[in-house]
C-alpha cells in the first residue's frame, strides 16, 4: 500500500495542469465543510476585517509554507 507521503511525492511530479485537475477532483470528493447560507462569505469577510485591523495576525506565503514543512 502506498503511503500518503509517497503519494504526495508522486503527485508533485505531475505537471501543473494535472495537479490542478487532481486537486479539483479530490476537493469535489469531500463533503461540504461550510454549510452556510452564503457559502462562507460572512466568515471570509470577518477574517478579512480581522486581518485589516491586525496585520500581524496573518502569515506571509513563506511563513505559511514553513508551518507545513514545505
Amino acid at each position: 500500500m502506498v503511503t500518503l507521503h509517497e503519494l504526495e511525492l508522486q503527485a508533485m511530479q505531475l505537471p501543473d495542469h494535472l495537479r490542478a485537475k487532481l486537486a479539483a477532483h479530490l476537493l469535489d470528493s469531500l463533503p461540504l465543510i461550510l454549510d452556510d447560507e452564503d457559502g462562507g462569505i460572512a466568515e471570509a469577510m470577518r477574517r478579512d476585517e480581522e486581518l485589516d485591523s491586525d496585520l500581524e495576525a496573518g502569515l506571509s506565503l513563506d511563513e505559511f509554507r514553513k508551518s507545513f514543512g514545505r
